[in-house]
């Protein structure tokens, strides 16, 4: 079972291992985004004209990536329990909510200064925040990702969880947008104009080596799921993007400007396109299930008309056999019944016990068609469960077998049977077929014991049990004991059709149990079966 779960639970980037051409094409994107870095580190301070119009679509881009990210995110932590998917997805969030402060602090784009009171160093400062922020909290993810499911499980039901971390989001970036714009003469000035000041390196560092920490820590943290190495992609285009637009060019519209947006706009969107490529096969594979489970649906609803016209048939079929098999045998018996009446006393002795033993033959072959039909049927009928009290049912079958016992010394034991699920009618021919054996087979025996008990052990915790002291049989022949017309004694010597054992073992399979025998010759057999949802009491007898 738990192999089972561990496979479900590996169709998620994040819990999917990392195979080899994951990590090929991750590491062709990461080489390449390297060399167009390489090519344009040269040129990064090379002034071009202001575009206006592409930082609001810049940043609209980034803002709607990184929530639509965020959001896939949350989804699989409401399926996986993940905390450290939890504190991805509040990175995510993050991003976004500061992609747009920064958007809307952006001096001369929505005002000289831009909005929310901002100055000068507001949209450096924010950038600053926001390419800090993120990596802390992958970070945080990488520190996290290999705890134990059940250790990294929240007890607060997803949403709550969910609820939880956007509000720290929010507040977080609240803060640190208040911090940039209210209170920004509490920072260095690392803006000058749209060019930087000295104290911008060492900030920008700062800011880079963060991203540098957690990319080796993802990096450090094995073995990697597919999410993992598209995160470290995710952080070496951050890195290039920090590097061109903040440390290796002059300013603002300059070539490494505009280069690091557009790494930074890709980091946005690698971790994105992987999500719904993921959560288009999963999409495929739900509507291929579908289709699988209509398919079996239809095919069952086929098979289930195709049987039940075939339990039509065959119960036409019994009904049928039986009146055809039925009515010679009753004419024999009304021949003999009319010898008998009109001719039984001009009969020599010979002739009416012939007689006798045409009337036992009809009676015995009227026994083995009642027999077969109901071993027929048993296959094909509902069961009627309902709580059986066998105590009761006991006594029902002994006091209709004890008129066939006159003139006979049985002792009959029964123990506390306790209740079972079970069908009625079904249970009590069972019984009655097992305790019939046990006097039929004690016949010899003088007196006769018969028990009907319970017992429990180690193996079996309630087994019901039939006992007799009578022929008994040996224990070798016992593979063939529950088939139809097996005997181990003459017809002649006990009667019988050879039926009996073998409509037990049916019905008590049907109940989900099992039936088998202790015996052997000239020491009485003990037959025992099992019954699902038994209670109550036993005699204690082993």
């Amino acid at each position: 079972m738990a192999r089972e779960l561990a496979e479900e639970r590996q169709v998620f980037l994040s819990t999917l291992p990392a195979g080899r051409g994951e990590r090929r094409l991750a590491l062709a994107v990461v080489l390449v985004s390297a060399a167009v870095f390489i090519v344009t580190v040269p040129t990064a301070k090379r002034p071009l004209s202001p575009v206006w119009a592409f930082i609001p679509v810049y940043q609209s881009a980034l803002v709607v990536n990184d929530l639509i990210t965020a959001v896939l995110l949350f989804g699989q932590f409401a399926i996986l329990r993940s905390r450290a998917l939890l504190v991805l997805a509040g990175g995510y969030l993050f991003t976004a909510l500061m992609a747009a402060a920064h958007a809307l602090t952006f001096p001369g784009l929505f005002s000289p200064t831009g909005l929310l009171r901002a100055g000068p160093q507001s949209t450096a400062w924010l950038y600053m925040f926001w390419h800090g922020g993120f990596p802390l909290l992958v970070g945080a993810y990488a520190l996290l990702k290999n705890e134990g499911r059940q250790a990294t499980q929240p007890r607060r039901h997803p949403s709550v969880a969910v609820l939880s971390v956007g509000a720290a989001v929010l507040a977080a970036v609240s803060g640190l947008t208040l911090l940039a714009t209210l209170e920004q003469w509490a920072l260095p000035a690392i803006m000058r104009g749209n060019r930087y000041t000295p104290a911008m390196i060492t900030v920008v560092s700062s800011v880079w080596t963060l991203s540098l920490l957690a990319l080796g820590m993802l990096w450090r943290r094995r073995p990697h799921s597919v999410l993992d190495v598209w995160l470290m992609v995710v952080m070496s285009a951050w890195l290039f993007d920090i590097a061109l637009s903040a440390v290796l060019n002059a300013g603002r519209f300059d070539l490494g400007f505009y280069a690091g947006r557009i790494y930074g706009l890709l980091a946005a969107s690698f971790v994105l396109l992987v999500l719904l490529i993921e959560h288009g096969r999963l999409y495929a594979r739900l509507a291929a299930a579908h289709a699988s489970e209509r398919r079996e649906r239809q095919l069952v609803q086929l098979r289930t008309a195709e049987l039940t016209a075939v339990n039509q048939d065959l119960e036409a079929f019994s009904y049928s056999v039986s009146h055809d098999l039925r009515a010679p045998l009753r004419a024999v018996q009304g021949y003999v019944t009319i010898l008998e009446e009109d001719f039984g006393g001009r009969l020599q002795p010979e002739a009416r016990r012939l007689l006798g033993v045409i009337q036992e033959r009809t009676r015995r072959m009227e026994q083995l068609i009642d027999d077969l039909l109901v071993f027929a049927r048993l296959g094909r009928q509902r069961l009627a469960v309902t709580p059986v009290c066998l105590d009761d049912l006991v006594q029902q079958i002994l006091d209709d077998l004890r008129p066939a016992c006159e003139g006979r010394q049985i002792a009959f034991t029964v123990g506390r049977l306790g209740t079972a699920e079970a069908d009625p009618a079904l249970l009590k021919q069972v019984l009655a077929n097992l305790v019939s054996n046990a006097i039929k087979f004690t016949r010899d025996r003088t007196p006769a014991t018969v028990e009907v008990g319970c017992r429990a052990d180690a193996d079996h915790p309630r087994a019901y049990y039939v006992r007799d002291n009578g022929a008994g049989f040996d224990l070798r022949q016992a593979e063939t004991l529950f088939g139809v017309f097996q005997r181990f004694h003459s017809a002649t010597e006990y009667e019988g059709t050879g039926v009996g054992l073998a409509i037990v073992q049916r019905v008590i399979e049907r109940h989900g149990g099992r039936v088998w025998a202790e015996s052997s010759p000239g020491e009485g057999a003990t037959f025992y079966f099992t019954l699902r949802g038994a209670t109550g009491g036993h005699d204690g007898h082993p």
